[in-house]
């Protein structure tokens, strides 16, 4: 049923949340995991004025290594195959390319990353993929971390 398993990370409680929801489920379908963090360039003007631009690209892209190498190693763990990338642009186009592009069967995601109060200003990346893609996406409370 599923083979290929996308889960989108931030790095946050939510995201990893939606992880350990996930693995079982990959681990029932012998599905690779696809973990898969996005360095979304306009914002991060605002949250680290003081750092360059390809500085803040660096340390994201660090970020965004750390988190999905802790998705690549939860998979491991349980036996799962995966593969991880960290890209570049806006982040539910990035998502919705991924999931076109490799054949992404689920989707599997947190509620809420790391927007606070731009989600209620202007959705959250969760909202925005939920609602333009075509596959099933499972959301996760981050509670359930």
């Amino acid at each position: 049923m599923y083979d290929d398993i996308l889960i989108p990370t931030d790095g946050s409680d939510a995201a990893l949340a939606a992880v350990d929801h996930t693995l079982p489920i990959a681990e029932r379908f012998g599905a690779t995991v696809h973990a898969l963090f996005v360095v979304e360039a306009d914002p991060i003007e605002h949250s680290a004025p003081a750092l360059d631009s390809a500085e803040r690209r660096e340390t994201l892209r660090a970020e965004g290594e750390r988190a999905t190498t802790a998705i690549k190693q939860r998979a491991g763990n349980r036996g799962v195959a995966s593969t991880s990338e960290v890209g570049e642009g806006v982040p539910e186009n990035a998502i919705l390319d991924y999931v076109d592009d490799r054949g992404i069967n689920l989707v599997a995601m947190g509620t809420h990353g790391r927007d606070g109060l731009d989600r209620y200003l202007v959705g959250s990346v969760t909202e925005r993929v939920i609602r333009r893609t075509d596959v099933p996406v499972v959301v996760v409370r981050r509670e359930m971390a």
